[in-house]
């Protein structure tokens, strides 16, 4: 019986650690030194999911050279208590994204602040919001 519970016990264990160690911080993977600021990107997916809501949006360059990049954002908890909801960004909307990119150099962000098609600006509940 002991050893029915010890296995249980070290299964629930595992499972409540695997979210722990797949979150990081900031500063592990952004560099607060490299600012991205798009002023039209057009939105191709959004998803609402734990730990952090992404949004992909193709910026076109000077060059008329298309990019998808990707935006990490807030969990969607705290992307609701700032005023947000599942539709606030919707595939085709035009929009402004500011934030931090990638310590590699992938085409990977960490939205701060998003202008939204009808110009209202939202936050994106990250640590690094307001600098």
């Amino acid at each position: 019986m002991s050893a029915k519970v010890l296995i249980l016990a070290a299964s629930l264990g595992a499972l409540m650690t695997v979210p722990m160690l797949a979150h990081h911080s900031f500063g592990s993977e952004y560099d607060s030194k490299k600012p991205l600021k798009f002023e039209d990107a057009v939105v191709t997916k959004v998803e609402w999911t734990n730990p952090h809501a992404r949004f992909y949006v193709d910026v076109k360059d000077s060059s008329g050279k298309v990019t998808n990049w990707n935006f990490e954002l807030a969990s969607p908890n705290v992307l609701k208590r700032n005023g947000w909801t599942r539709n606030t960004l919707k595939e085709g909307d035009h929009i402004g994204v500011e934030g931090a990119a990638a310590k590699d150099g992938a085409h990977l962000g960490n939205a701060q602040r998003v202008t939204l098609p009808d110009g209202k600006r939202v936050f994106a509940g990250s640590n690094t919001d307001g600098q």
